[in-house]
């Protein structure tokens, strides 16, 4: 991926993370696969003076909305209202800076998801076909799916499921399941029944998805490896109905009574968000960042407009906004953009295993704050991203990287520097001495490290970026050790002078390139340098060492990062 192609000095920058499915709140392994790193990315491009609108919102439709809904005894929208409130709380105290936090089930999604699907039909992108779809006699239902439970096909996995196999990443129908059973209730009184259904001619749009997939080269080799797997298997058709109550109503006649597929209304959902986002304040107009235009015309992908639109999502989402939502977006004909970059993510695994909501299993979000602050965590799920393989939480390896990292080497790098100029200084950095060539040198090599962390932020690479910063913190704590202020205060007040206020400017551009992932430790720091400013600027490479003149009062701020044990993140 060439940085050069994802930065323009002009572009604005549209950014969506996968959407939380509402069932329950979500697990760390949802945090570091879609939300975390898109929070992370908007904050750097804002940091670098782009507009960005970030958006995500609350998967609320579907058989898992009902099901949760029935086991605690409420009506859906009220279940759905409890949750999507509860989850958007909890995104907000993980410092999740989305500029619309939205949800499917809102009136504007509805509506988009109607007129997108009107114009497919009229179109000729929709099929009506007649489909032996799974009954269970014992839940006394249509089983969609995803709630139909086999052993797969091609794998032999034997918990696949009927929209597709975890396992070996293939779609399914429910009808190709070996001893198929409910999900919901284990029985095997599974009979296929005829019903009508809508579908959407996704194999005609086999070579055009290819053609522009192809030419993805700001893709990572995960997403277009899934994306072109797919098509080199042959698309299918895919049916976009289900006998369902709850989801958004199919406009057409004969189909009343049905919705839609969760997963063809939820993309759209992205749109909607923003909808939503121009409609809540005066002078945002939502298609100056959607109709892109030349992106949506897969002849001219090769364009570049000024908008870019990137996607964060995880592996098993590559499918649905790689092929199944960019058909939607090329059949309707609307000139929608497509997405510029899908960044998709690997699994992050909990001690060896998975992480998994309906078996509890795993650290949950809720759970995660009430333990620990939440840059604690944001650092760690960060700087260990599941990017070119599984990554794996360990407590041990969590409690050791938080201490390393932030007590030890950030935290210790603030509490020395500022506290050396508070106890010595009397809170005022030091005006006298000039720079010599240790300030030279440490300058040289921070300018180094901050283009680095840039060119890792412009090509999504976040391990390497939070590598960047811990090398950041280690220059400034190298410094100091080396140059000694409190040895040089008695045999040369102006060259310890010198030292104090070059390290009072390294804190504060070590505070700088770890704001996008430690947000509140890092204001926290810049706000007792007397940095005030609204928007947090990117350390500037020519003048971070003379950004806090001498004469500045500063304060100390409270303990950053304590030592954490194991009995921190898991407590009996």
């Amino acid at each position: 991926m060439s940085p050069d192609t994802m930065e323009s000095s002009m572009a604005k920058f549209l950014i969506t993370s996968a959407l939380p499915y509402i069932n329950g709140v979500k697990h760390l392994g949802n945090l570091a696969g879609s939300l975390l790193p898109a929070d992370i990315h908007a904050r750097f491009r804002r940091q670098t003076g782009h507009e960005v609108l970030f958006l995500c919102g609350t998967d609320e439709h579907g058989t898992p909305a009902e099901l949760a809904a029935r086991a605690e005894g409420l009506p859906v929208t009220d279940y759905c209202d409890r949750q999507h409130a509860l989850q958007a709380d909890i995104y907000r105290r993980f410092g999740l800076s989305f500029d619309h936090f939205s949800r499917t089930s809102g009136a504007a999604n509805r509506a988009l998801t109607q007129e997108i699907f009107r114009r497919l039909d009229a179109a000729g992108w929709i099929e009506e076909r007649v489909l032996r779809q799974a009954y269970s006699a014992g839940d006394r239902r249509f089983l969609p799916d995803r709630y139909v439970v086999g052993t797969c096909p091609f794998c032999q996995d034997s918990n696949a499921r009927g929209d597709q196999c975890e396992s070996c990443t293939r779609l399914l129908d429910s009808t190709e399941l070996i001893d198929p059973r409910s999900a919901i209730s284990g029985t095997h009184d599974i009979e296929f029944r005829e019903t009508r259904h809508l579908f959407l001619r996704l194999s005609a749009f086999q070579d055009r998805l290819r053609h522009w997939i192809e030419g993805q080269d700001e893709w990572p080799l995960l997403v277009r490896s899934i994306a072109l797997k797919w098509l080199d298997e042959g698309l299918r058709d895919r049916c976009i109905t289900r006998d369902l109550s709850w989801g958004v109503a199919v406009p057409k006649a004969g189909f009343e009574h049905k919705v839609f597929y969760v997963w063809f209304d939820a993309p759209i959902g992205y749109i909607a968000a923003a909808v939503e986002w121009a409609a809540a304040g005066p002078g945002r107009d939502w298609r100056e960042w959607w109709e892109g235009g030349a992106q949506v015309r897969y002849l001219q992908f090769l364009a570049k407009d000024q908008v870019r639109y990137l996607q964060f999502l995880a592996k098993d989402n590559v499918p649905f906004h790689a092929v199944s939502f960019p058909a939607t977006l090329l059949g309707c004909g609307l000139p929608l953009k497509l997405p510029d970059v899908i960044k998709g993510f690997n699994w992050l695994t909990f001690e060896g295993g998975k992480f998994s909501t309906s078996g509890r299993r795993g650290i949950f979000t809720d759970a995660a704050l009430a333990a620990l602050p939440a840059d604690t965590w944001r650092w760690w799920l960060a700087a260990n991203a599941p990017e070119g393989a599984d990554s794996n939480f360990r407590i041990d390896r969590f409690v050791a990287g938080i201490n390393k990292d932030l007590a030890d080497t950030f935290g210790n790098l603030v509490n020395r520097c500022l506290s050396f100029v508070g106890n010595r200084f009397d809170g005022i950095v030091p005006c006298a001495g000039a720079p010599g060539s240790p300030e030279d040198e440490v300058g040289r090599r921070l300018c180094a490290c901050l283009d680095r962390l840039r060119r890792h932020h412009e090509t999504l690479e976040f391990r390497k970026a939070a590598e960047e910063v811990r090398a950041i913190w280690r220059l400034g704590n190298a410094y100091l050790a080396s140059q000694a202020p409190w040895a040089a205060l008695k045999s040369d007040p102006e060259r310890a002078a010198v030292i104090a206020r070059t390290g009072v400017n390294l804190v504060r551009a070590a505070a700088l390139a770890a704001w996008p992932f430690i947000p509140t430790a890092a204001a926290a720091v810049l706000e007792g340098l007397g940095e005030t400013a609204e928007t947090v600027p990117w350390p500037n490479d020519g003048s971070a060492l003379t950004a806090i003149p001498g004469g500045r009062r500063i304060a100390v701020p409270p303990l950053l990062f304590r030592k954490i044990t194991a009995a921190d993140v898991a407590p009996p």
